[in-house]
């Protein structure tokens, strides 16, 4: 496996990525965040998983005053200290956006908890049932959520 630097990590994304970024944010030596379209979700998980080897740690969600829903998708690099995080802001009250699941497996349970406490429906996600809410849990209540 060939070891990148960081530098040649964010140089890469920004050759690739760069008239698609809305916002560059390092707030510090190791946490980045990129504020993206939801559309372009899945073209950056795709290119951070796919071609720079970057491992899927986590995605959280808050549900903002802004009127919507902001999942961050957070990244790591082999041996690099650096946690870079994609942000999406999806609008109420769609509150919908593609999964990531299709590309990276081990995003499927933490879209399943975000879909059950925020609300937010990942397209094409193979399996959205219950997961920590129990079965009679009701329709259309998230526990999340700032109006709850």
């Amino acid at each position: 496996m060939v070891v990148m630097t960081w530098k040649e990590i964010e140089k890469k994304i920004h050759t690739r990525f760069d008239d698609r970024i809305l916002k560059w944010f390092q707030h510090n030596d190791r946490r980045i965040y990129v504020d993206i379209n939801p559309d372009d979700l899945i073209d950056f998980s795709r290119f951070l998983f796919e071609d720079l080897k970057a491992r899927f740690v986590i995605a959280s969600g808050v549900d903002t005053p802004r009127g919507g829903v902001e999942i961050l998708y957070h990244f790591d690099f082999y041996q690099l200290p650096q946690v870079f995080s994609l942000r999406v802001f999806v609008k109420k009250p769609e509150l919908e956006v593609e999964s990531i699941s299709t590309i990276i497996k081990g995003a499927e349970w933490i879209e399943r908890e975000i879909k059950e406490l925020l609300g937010v429906n990942f397209k094409n996600h193979p399996d959205l049932r219950h997961l920590v809410l129990p079965e009679n849990w009701p329709e259309g209540k998230y526990p999340l959520r700032r109006d709850m």
